[in-house]
């Protein structure tokens, strides 16, 4: 029964290094390779803090298969201590210094995503969208096509007092890949989590506060949809949100600009058809 216990503990170790080794290849951490350049330093950050852990889970069961496997050949009489200072000073410092270095190696990716002050130039006068959380869709209200703000006290505005030319969609969110794309994000009753899960973006949409937040979508050429004219992301809630919360699933589409400004102008035209003879006859806008 003591060779059980050394080869359990020695069992896991191995398991651990092989999933290591193994998993990334098989896509068991993320739903495939990261499809933002961001979302490729989170990735690394990932895999970094997973080494670390690794290596220590190793290191503690690679201890305890040698001291079982050392008493279970000794039959003398056990030797009890009380301790060593050394080792209790060690094993403060030392976990203490790798998370020091973790809180540090991170700020400048936390800082990219969560500080408004090293966002990419120009997003936040430029939002492809407000986007509105509510039991159980995604509200998605897009500036005029031919909205231009000058500065971000014109956004807040636009945020605070919707527009007539305003248009309108549920559950879709069309962007640009031509570059890094802003929505602000709010929710309309319970706390919703906007989580993109291929650019790796999360953010909780909390009540009563409006949150911006950007990604840069990459057009992959081997998941370009040409029905859709772009990319489908998905866009679920990662927040246990009501007996709906399964159901509150969109995509987010990143398109060439030309088909992104195309799309909204084709939104804009069904947002204004009154459903009369000469609206449904009047020429079509080319595309």
């Amino acid at each position: 029964m003591k060779k059980f216990w050394c080869l359990f503990f020695l069992f896991w170790p191995i398991v651990a290094v092989l999933a290591f080794v193994i998993a990334p290849s098989r896509q068991w951490w993320f739903p495939g390779p990261a499809a933002s350049p961001l979302g490729s330093q989170i990735d690394d950050l990932f895999y970094l803090i997973l080494t670390i852990v690794s290596v220590t889970f190793v290191g503690v069961m690679a201890a305890l298969f040698y001291a079982l496997w050392i008493a279970s050949h000794n039959e003398g009489r056990s030797r009890f201590s009380h301790g060593s200072h050394n080792l209790e000073v060690i094993w403060t410092i030392v976990p203490a210094g790798i998370l020091l270095f973790i809180a540090l190696y991170q700020l400048d990716v936390w800082a990219q995503y969560r500080v408004k002050s090293r966002f990419p130039k120009g997003v936040l006068t430029s939002p492809v969208a407000e986007v509105t959380a509510r039991q159980f869709e995604w509200r998605i209200r897009y500036p005029a096509p031919d909205r231009i703000f000058r500065d971000e006290a014109e956004v807040q505005n636009w945020l605070r007092n919707p527009e007539p030319g305003d248009l309108h969609a549920v559950n879709e969110l069309h962007c640009s890949s031509a570059g890094p794309q802003l929505i602000y994000l709010r929710t309309q009753d319970v706390q919703h989590s906007f989580f993109l899960p291929q650019l790796r973006v999360k953010q909780d949409a909390v009540p009563g506060l409006v949150i911006p937040i950007w990604f840069e979508a990459i057009n992959e050429a081997k998941a370009f949809d040409a029905n859709l004219k772009g990319v489908a992301y998905d866009l679920v809630c990662a927040e246990l949100c009501g007996w709906g919360h399964y159901k509150m699933k969109a995509r987010v589409i990143a398109q060439p600009d030309d088909d992104y400004k195309a799309y909204l102008k084709r939104l804009q035209r069904e947002q204004l058809d009154d459903g009369t003879t000469a609206a449904a006859n009047a020429p079509a806008e080319k595309e």
